[in-house]
């Protein structure tokens, strides 16, 4: 079958599921999905923490082996098959539909990063006032022990009051969260995170409803300014007194580190997390892609832009600790944080300290809330289509559509109030922790791997995208697929569960038993997602072992010459 056939075809079967609207829309959306917090608020800190400029040497290493060859499977399969992350392995390999649908759990679960666009939210409304209330400890909520900001700056009082937090520290967790005694302590709902949880859901409704006819326009401003406020943040950290200092405990290298596992481990995962590998979120936005989409070439240029937005990004970040830590007389590693304690503690604290502190703290919520916003949509774009894809029927049809992205939205914005409870902070970090672990993640990969280098066939697969983009993939990636990457995920799967730790909230702070059940629960159901499914329709299929055998193998259409080019 020559490729303008195939192409005809594909038009013809995706029917009214629309396309982006240009190439451009397409690479705004998947740099948006793919460029977010992972970039600002983990891999900085990942680089200090591992061996600094040394950290790149494992990074940029898996990158290649790992991230590219990954990004390119995934974005291939959804623009050949033209479906969600469901249907795509339906047609790809029956018997490893599975893999879809534990995607399609985890992709619950990263429903709830909603709430730090909630936080992010309400930050920024906080930064228009003429005092920042995390910069004293003239409010309501401080205690006894607070330390503001001048304070703070002293470096006699910070080291001697060990007893002592943060007036920042304080707004976060009392003002905030309202942080209860545990998860076992719900509370009430905190009306202000409630009604910002409420706008940010209002906004995510306005953006889909249309499907990606709406989701391509929106991201012209969602994906483009943050890396203006970046550099407008990059700029002035690097002018700041100290940030020299912070930069290099950022890339000051240590190679002794290489020869540690756990900093190669922790350079796979920040790969799969940034480049949102393995949770189906590439397969979506690629099947919205005109069939002869240079998808090849776009793999490199994506992935090379994720990972210069997060070598940049440790610029910003560091420079502006290097400046805080100078402010209080300390070093860096004092100051230096990750995941939200940067982002709601550190960066604001910090931010506090400069000329005109309310405009830089501005900036920098509205970055956040960008890079979050972007992902945000992608994730539930994602699952409403594989759903749809599935019911082509019930939810194609334009008005069905909206009512279902509706439903979707008002139900999640429901069950959401949950984590703006003063409790709401351990149901995000258990499922944060237990939704998307290193255990999904490789084991997807290696499904997907299994799938496509082995069941379907790593040269077939290799002309499907030659068909499609008119480049051959090097052998390189052959080899990829079928041994590389499954055997550095089964590594990682395996040394992971060696080394399980229970989940604790600021080392203090640990969950009942049946809390640490109820997480196991959500990664086993995707985990289990792909045998149960095997094992099933293995069942249910009617003929000899042989038979279902080769009727389960084989892709979709594949026996009436209609699959991949000849």
């Amino acid at each position: 079958m020559n490729r303008q056939r195939r192409k005809t075809e594909n038009q013809k079967s995706a029917g009214d599921r629309g396309r982006w609207a240009s190439k451009r829309e397409y690479v705004l959306v998947m740099s948006g999905n793919v460029v977010g917090l992972g970039n600002v608020w983990r891999f900085p800190y990942l680089c200090y923490k591992n061996g600094g400029g040394a950290f790149l040497v494992p990074y940029g290493l898996l990158a290649v082996v790992c991230g590219i060859p990954l990004f390119l499977l995934e974005s291939s399969v959804g623009q050949y098959t033209q479906e969600g992350f469901v249907t795509s392995w339906r047609k790809m390999c029956p018997l490893m539909q599975g893999t879809g649908y534990g995607q399609l759990i985890m992709s619950l679960c990263f429903f709830i990063y909603i709430l730090i666009e909630v936080w992010a939210l309400l930050y920024l409304v906080f930064s228009f006032r003429s005092q920042l209330p995390w910069a004293s400890c003239e409010n309501t909520w401080n205690t006894a022990n607070c330390l503001g900001l001048q304070t703070f700056n002293s470096s006699n009082v910070t080291a001697n009051q060990t007893n002592t937090t943060s007036a920042a520290t304080e707004f976060w967790e009392r003002r905030v969260l309202g942080m209860s005694g545990g998860i076992e302590e719900l509370g009430s709902v905190r009306w202000e995170l409630a009604l910002c949880l409420l706008a940010c859901w209002m906004f995510c409704y306005f953006s889909i409803w249309k499907g990606v006819r709406s989701t391509g326009k929106v991201a012209y401003f969602t994906a483009t300014f943050p890396y203006l406020i970046l550099l407008i943040l990059l700029i002035r950290g690097l002018t700041l007194p100290g940030a020299w200092d912070g930069i290099y405990y950022y890339l000051y290298p240590n190679l002794n580190q290489l020869a540690n596992l756990e900093v190669w481990i922790e350079a796979g995962s920040q790969i799969f997390f940034s480049y949102s590998l393995t949770a189906g979120f590439l397969n979506v936005i690629a099947s919205y892609n005109e069939y002869n989409n240079n998808c090849y070439k776009d793999c490199f240029w994506l992935c090379l832009l994720n990972s210069g937005t997060s070598f940049v990004a440790g610029f910003v970040v560091f420079s502006v600790l290097g400046f805080m830590a100078h402010k209080q007389g300390v070093t860096v590693d004092n100051v230096a944080e990750s995941g939200p304690g940067l982002a709601f503690i550190v960066y604001p604290q910090a931010t506090a300290m400069m000329p005109l502190p309310q405009f830089w703290t501005v900036c920098f919520f509205l970055m956040l809330i960008l890079l979050t916003i972007d992902t945000h949509f992608v994730i539930v774009e994602s699952f409403i289509t594989t759903v749809s894809d599935l019911f082509p029927k019930w939810f194609r049809a334009p008005v069905r559509h909206e009512i279902f992205v509706l439903i979707i939205c008002v139900s999640s914005f429901l069950i959401h109030l949950t984590l703006v409870t003063e409790g709401g902070i351990y149901i995000f970090q258990l499922i944060d922790f237990y939704g998307s672990t290193r255990v999904c993640q490789n084991f997807m990969a290696i499904c997907e791997c299994l799938a496509v280098g082995w069941i379907f066939g790593a040269d077939r697969f290799s002309n499907i995208i030659e068909d499609m983009t008119g480049q051959r993939p090097s052998v390189f990636f052959k080899l990829c697929w079928k041994y590389i990457i499954p055997l550095l995920s089964l590594i990682s799967f395996i040394l992971y569960l060696v080394d399980y730790k229970h989940l604790k909230i600021n080392d203090w702070y640990t969950y009942p038993d049946w809390a640490y059940a109820l997480g196991w629960t959500m990664t086993l159901s995707s985990v289990l997602m792909v045998p149960l499914w095997a094992v099933g329709q293995m069942c249910l299929t009617a003929g000899t072992l042989r038979q279902v055998s080769v009727h389960l193998l084989e892709p979709k259409q594949y026996a009436l010459g209609e699959w991949y080019p000849a």
